[in-house]
């Protein structure tokens, strides 16, 4: 529209001219200094007390914020004051295995080591405690070893292939293609990195997540997992590490040199122990919901599935909504506790009475607590089902992705592996060590096989520690259009890693075959067209 010209602002360079109690003045500022907790107390004060941020903090102590989050958060149950506390934690040499399990949160932010950039060969890997199988823990040590001798001579294999193949151009520095070479000859060698392997992350969380991650932690059934549990409670409720800590101890000692007075004022700020989040984590305990939960789940899912074969599937399956939310609650509750794809378990659900249906939902609600979430697997409803069966390495790609819903069945050598043969990099074949690789996968699940029924300690979940990266899980993302958009551009660019961009090439075609209309606007990279490897 045009002629129409809008009002003048009212001006508030002079407050006089503004009514009694207009006040354009809106200030805005960040706030730094303040402990967790105790910012948390501030900002929750804004709901029932007129005061600003700066004087809430001026008159809040550490204690008074611990006397309100126990009144508030465990006594009332006001879970939302949580989420205003963030704390960032370092964690450091962790399994592969323990590290997807962590970050298995739907609000998380942090960052891993990745296996495409870094040299994985001395990271160290994970050994659970066999008691006294000693045979047992001989089989799984060489196995390890094994498969790290493997990772570091396909590394070498592929990356001379790479080079002898792949030019370096008159415009790039050599050192640029050296380390672009050996990043895609990461990509191929890390299919033969065990679940075992050490790796190292950061993560930024807000009590909230960090509650319930603790306790799903404890919850878990590997005692890797559960001393991570209880380590990651004992950080937060402990003396968090101060960057700053050795100059303000050597200040200290110098105003206690100067004037002893001023070093009685000047040690409370200098030299004391930060808690990061001492009272909102430290009631954190195993989830009785969850583990009883978990059981029946499985208890119920054998019974459904007994006799019936896992059904061929796709790399991904886009699976068409014919079922009603209550068949899709109790295929997703089944889905979670067995290896069978999303669309044979629908089906064979849908199948079922209603009454039969309604027993599957009420076991995954009967042991839920007063203030327990419910499950993820209730997440339900989203347009679009991805049921997406791929490589552990390229699903710790896909997992990143938390404006979805991902429903993950456990570890299992029943679907085989990935052998990687994309145009993408030197081929196994190429590099000459094909024969070598398959070998070598096969041995990890042998041995995982065996280890999972000798007379060890937790040995099923020991021997999930030998599968290879290249071993297939299966996994179910549920979302919306505007994040299968943002997915299957993003994964299927030429410097991702060619195990997801294949999938996300997939989910693509897949949403081409059903929505068509749609499919039109997604900015894909077409993966069965060759890209320029030296473009990172």
């Amino acid at each position: 529209m045009t002629g129409i010209v809008p009002p003048s602002p009212v001006s508030s360079s002079n407050p006089s001219e503004l009514p009694a109690h207009a006040h354009n003045q809106t200030e805005v500022f960040a706030v730094h200094g303040a402990d967790p907790e105790v910012l948390a107390y501030a900002m929750a004060k804004y709901s029932r007390s007129a005061l600003s941020m700066k004087q809430s903090l001026k008159e809040i102590s550490s204690q008074r914020a611990e006397q309100f989050l126990n009144t508030f958060y465990f006594q009332y149950g006001h879970r939302s004051i949580a989420d205003l506390a963030h704390v960032a934690f370092a964690i450091e040499r962790l399994s592969l295995l323990a590290a997807i399990v962590l970050v298995d949160e739907q609000r998380w932010d942090g960052q891993e080591r990745s296996t495409r950039y870094q040299n994985f060969q001395k990271s160290g890997w994970y050994l659970p405690d066999f008691g006294a199988a000693n045979d047992t823990r001989e089989l799984y040590t060489r196995t390890v070893e094994d498969l790290f001798n493997a990772y570091s001579k396909t590394s070498t294999a592929v990356h001379d292939a790479l080079k002898s193949r792949v030019a370096c151009p008159v415009e790039m520095k050599p050192e640029a293609w050296e380390r672009t070479l050996k990043a895609r000859a990461f990509d191929v060698a890390r299919y033969l990195l065990p679940l075992a392997t050490n790796t190292s992350l950061g993560q930024i969380v807000n009590a909230r997540t960090l509650e319930t991650q603790v306790s799903r932690l404890l919850t878990h059934p590997a005692a890797e997992i559960r001393d991570l549990g209880a380590k990651l409670r004992d950080a937060a409720t402990g003396p968090a590490w101060n960057l700053n800590a050795d100059a303000n101890s050597a200040l200290q000692n110098k105003i206690a040199a100067l004037d002893p007075e001023l070093a009685a004022e000047s040690e409370l700020l200098l030299t004391r122990e930060v808690h990061t989040a001492p009272t909102l984590v430290k009631y954190a305990q195993p989830n009785p919901y969850e583990q009883q939960t978990r059981a029946e789940l499985t208890q119920a899912a054998a019974e459904l599935l007994s006799g019936v074969s896992i059904a061929a599937a796709p790399i991904v399956d886009l699976v068409e909504r014919t079922e009603t939310l209550e068949v899709e609650l109790a295929a997703t509750l089944i889905y979670s506790a067995s290896h069978h794809p999303y669309r044979q378990i629908r089906d064979i659900t849908a199948a079922l009475p209603e009454g039969c249906v309604t027993e599957i939902i009420e076991l995954g609600l009967r042991h839920r607590g007063r203030h327990d979430e419910a499950l993820r697997a209730f997440h339900a409803g989203a347009a679009l089902r991805f049921d997406i069966l791929m490589d552990i390495g390229g699903f710790r790609d896909m997992h990143r992705h938390r404006r979805c819903t991902q429903i993950i069945q456990e570890f299992t050598s029943l679907h085989g592996y990935d052998t990687p043969e994309s145009g993408d990099a030197a081929g196994l074949a190429e590099a000459g060590i094909l024969v070598e690789y398959q070998a070598q996968i096969e041995a990890a699940f042998s041995a995982s096989r065996e280890v999972a029924i000798s007379n060890a300690p937790e040995a099923a979940q020991s021997a999930l520690y030998l599968l290879p990266l290249a071993t297939r899980i299966r996994s179910l993302f549920k979302m919306d259009f505007a994040e299968a958009q943002y997915i299957s551009e993003l994964r299927s660019g030429p410097a991702g890693h060619f195990s997801y961009r294949k999938v996300a090439w997939e989910m693509y075609l897949a949403l081409e075959r059903q929505h068509p209309s749609l499919a039109k606007y997604l900015r894909v990279t077409d993966f069965t067209q060759p890209i320029d490897l030296l473009k990172r």
